[in-house]
């Protein structure tokens, strides 16, 4: 009997990337120049934010997303920070809500007006102290209201509760730089990558690292939880410097499901999953590729796909939210794309070809919305719960009532742990420049 290739049936076979015509582009943004391994970028159904090369301090732009084209040299901005803005994060459940950390040691909250900005905003509705150096990552909790993490150059993650301003955990296992950041589908665990080579698990609410790895072979960089699938996906650099990617089971961390290697280049490979399609998306810092895969329970796990190609090298890329996409276009996901040497936000649309005009049911199952599963008190207090799920059939578009309220502080100690934060503070370290 002839030999022939094992056939796989999947729907996602033909998927193709379709990047925006330069009108539906948005051009004359002076994208920063800084060197930190970040997006840069955050983006939800309504605004576009990305960090800006400025004097004297850190900024980043708010754009309407309809508002594509040229923007103003002189457009308004968020300037707030002292230090360059390392990293910024919308509020999944308030979508006028912005988080930023900075090089100035604060993370701070912005509230964007309804039509986005007319005149620089200097003052946030609330800033956040507690880290002893530089603050590199935010991330706001998947189901949670807020509830936000940043993790900062003092190898300490903060877990801050919003409704009070003040952080109420944490996490203090790392012993050098944290690099990512990333939460299973309930938020019930938290996987970070850190700069000691380690991948951990850690149960957010104690601190307690359930699962760690020490990767000699695979220098970790990145980290996903792939939806509920119990598995991590990680990115890094094999021995001998190659880029590579891992697929772990969290619940044991001794050895990689798998390890693939990528290609020989130098730049970051930013992972993204999409619970809903299975699928995985790899895209080089650096470089103008996108690849991607289909997820499967079973060997081999990872099934290649295709490859959207470019000329252009991307600094980072910002990813759309579910609700965000267009369902008419069969649109299964969105990148906004930073192009620094144009000055160039350029959005890149996933399309699954598909001939029908109805809704694609199968490709769009229900997916997160932008309502909250719990009160940051109940979560404390040790619940977990799933998402809220909703349909995008009929183009969902409804908006969350929640409105934030920021609360009014006078105390300057921040003490957690029965630590003082802001008192003991750590020796310099050899990565900071």
């Amino acid at each position: 009997m002839s030999w022939r290739p094992q056939y796989r049936s999947s729907k996602f076979r033909n998927v193709y990337g379709k990047a925006a015509s330069r009108e539906h582009c948005f051009d004359g943004i002076p994208i920063t120049k800084n060197v930190h391994d970040n997006h840069f970028c955050a983006v939800n159904a309504r605004f576009l934010a990305i960090v800006t090369e400025s004097a004297g301090g850190g900024s980043f732009l708010v754009i309407p997303l309809e508002q594509t084209g040229r923007i103003e040299p002189n457009y308004p901005k968020v300037c707030g920070h002292q230090g360059n803005v390392l990293d910024i994060k919308w509020n999944p459940f308030i979508e006028n809500i912005i988080a930023s950390c900075s090089e100035d040691t604060s993370v701070r909250i912005w509230e964007i007006p309804e039509g986005g900005l007319k005149r620089n905003m200097t003052e946030a509705v609330l800033e956040l102290y507690g880290h002893s150096r530089r603050v590199g990552l935010v991330e706001w909790h998947p189901t949670t209201n807020n509830i936000l993490f940043s993790a900062g150059y003092d190898y300490k993650v903060l877990i801050w509760n919003l409704d009070i301003g003040e952080p109420v955990k944490m996490i203090d296992c790392h012993s050098d730089v944290i690099l990512c950041m990333s939460f299973n589908t309930d938020g019930s665990l938290l996987a970070t990558t850190c700069k000691d080579k380690r991948l951990r698990v850690v149960e957010p609410r104690s601190g307690r690292v359930l699962q760690e790895a020490s990767c000699k072979n695979h220098r970790v960089n990145r980290v996903v939880f792939l939806g509920s699938t119990k598995r991590l996906l990680t990115t890094g650099v094999s021995r001998w410097n190659t880029r590579q990617i891992a697929l772990w089971d969290q619940e044991d961390l001794s050895m990689p499901l798998i390890e693939e290697e990528i290609d020989g280049l130098s730049g970051l490979l930013f992972p993204f999953y999409d619970a809903d399609t299975h699928m995985l998306y790899l895209a080089g810092k650096g470089d103008g590729n996108i690849r991607y895969y289909e997820i499967g329970s079973e060997k081999p796990y990872l099934s290649y796909l295709m490859e959207f190609r470019s000329p252009a090298p991307q600094k980072g890329l910002g990813v759309m939210p579910k609700h965000g996409l267009d369902v008419s276009a069969c649109e299964v996901f969105r990148f906004y794309k930073l192009i620094t040497l144009k000055g160039l936000i350029e959005p890149i649309s996933m399309i699954v070809p598909r001939r029908s005009e109805t809704y694609q049911e199968d490709i769009y199952p229900m997916t997160p919305g932008t309502e909250p599963a719990l009160t940051p008190d109940e979560w404390l207090s040790g619940v977990n719960r799933d998402p809220i799920l909703v349909s995008l059939k009929e183009g969902y578009k409804r908006n969350s009532k929640i409105v934030f309220k920021a609360p009014v502080r006078e105390k300057k100690s921040v003490v957690v742990n029965g630590i003082d934060l802001l008192e003991n503070v750590p020796p310099r370290t050899e990565n900071e420049v």
